[in-house]
């Protein structure tokens, strides 16, 4: 769905209050509209943008949240604004179902993900915008072996994080080094479609759970019989869904998914515990096969302001990791990546450790952050 570019809020970069932090810019009109304010977060660089009643238009840049120096939006305001952007039908699912993930553009060049919800009998929204040019894995700071992982015929590639640290441009980033350097068939199931991918040397079919799809488990069960190389899941949120998704990297198929987990070895935990039981053992001899490796990112404030800085954790599967899986001994993941870091594993605590000593984050960011903080000064 595209929507118009309004009027914009306010030009020029935001200005931060030394004291309030909100953005001392006057709203260009009273009544605004969805189009006028990410008309607005788009000039700032903003990431994501929050519509609720009870407050003014939000907009977060490197992290920090902001209003929009206007005034307050009332019930009526925030149902207005988000109904005219949607049509008929999508107004109707989201009263029948109260929640409704959709995607839209602004203008040709922006797009956006759209969650719209209820809260206290008011509407709210969330947006998040999709960066207009798609981002190498260099850009990115994305270490190169993935670029080799992702290049291999078949297996299982994990994306991990919070929401908002930036795993679905990861995963896009991925896709293209696989559309720009093999002949491969290519199958999306995103719920939305955030960045649009354009054929290149591979074939690149994109579905939409909710348009083109009714779920994510019910596109995974059709998927293998549409001639697919890689598989890409923009989540995996159920057992049926992650057991297709497991199946399929083990009988030929590149499958890149992700998960919102913190780290490597929580991920691994998380695809086994969502068995039941008596189906483990079984899962985790299936997960030690096809596994290529677990990439847990985050997004932290740099030294000094700018953008933010993509801190990683790479779980590569070789014999010793395999080994521990099928063992049920994940928890001893660590001890393997810190003692074949040559082979390209790193854990969390290392890269935080590394960007404070380059003077890339401050201390405290670094110490909130890992397991083990004493290691800093060691």
């Amino acid at each position: 769905m595209a929507i118009r570019p309004g009027n914009a809020v306010a030009s020029g970069p935001v200005a931060r209050g030394a004291s309030s932090g909100i953005i001392m810019k006057e709203a260009a009109s009273k009544s605004l509209t969805v189009a006028e304010v990410l008309e607005f977060a788009v000039k700032n660089d903003a990431s994501d943008v929050l519509l609720t009643a009870g407050v003014p238009p939000a907009i977060r840049v490197e992290g920090e949240l902001y209003h929009i120096k206007s005034a307050p939006l009332r019930a009526e305001d925030t149902q207005r604004m988000l109904y005219e952007v949607l049509s008929e039908d999508k107004i109707a699912r989201f009263e029948a179902e109260k929640e409704l993930d959709f995607s839209i553009a602004l203008g040709e060049e922006h797009r956006f993900r759209v969650n719209c919800y209820w809260q206290r009998d008011c509407v709210g929204a969330a947006f998040r915008v999709i960066p207009r040019k798609m981002p190498g894995l260099d850009e990115l700071g994305v270490a190169p072996i993935m670029r080799d992982l992702v290049l291999r015929p078949q297996g299982l590639v994990l994306i991990t994080g919070p929401t908002g640290h930036g795993k679905s441009t990861t995963q896009a980033a991925l896709i293209d080094v696989i559309n720009r350097e093999k002949k491969a068939h290519i199958v999306t199931i995103e719920d939305p479609i955030e960045f649009l991918h354009q054929s290149k040397h591979s074939v690149i079919d994109q579905r939409e759970v909710g348009v083109d799809t009714l779920s994510f488990a019910e596109a995974l069960r059709h998927v293998l019989r549409q001639d697919p190389d890689v598989i890409l899941v923009g989540e995996m949120r159920d057992l049926e869904t992650v057991s297709t998704a497991l199946t399929a990297a083990e009988t030929g198929h590149l499958v890149i998914a992700t998960l919102h987990t913190n780290d490597a070895a929580t991920t691994v935990h998380r695809i086994i515990d969502i068995f039941p039981p008596h189906q483990q053992s079984q899962i985790r001899t299936q997960l030690s096969f096809c596994l290529l490796a677990v990439l847990s990112q985050r997004l932290l404030p740099r030294k000094g302001g700018g953008r933010r800085v993509l801190v990683t954790e790479l779980l590569l599967n070789n014999p010793a990791v395999a080994n521990l899986i099928r063992e049920d001994r994940v928890q001893n993941v660590y001890g393997v990546m810190e003692t074949q870091a040559k082979i390209g594993m790193w854990t969390m605590d290392a890269k935080l450790k590394q960007l404070y000593l380059e003077g890339v984050i401050e201390r405290d960011e670094a110490e909130r952050r890992m397991k083990s903080p004493q290691t800093l000064d060691r």
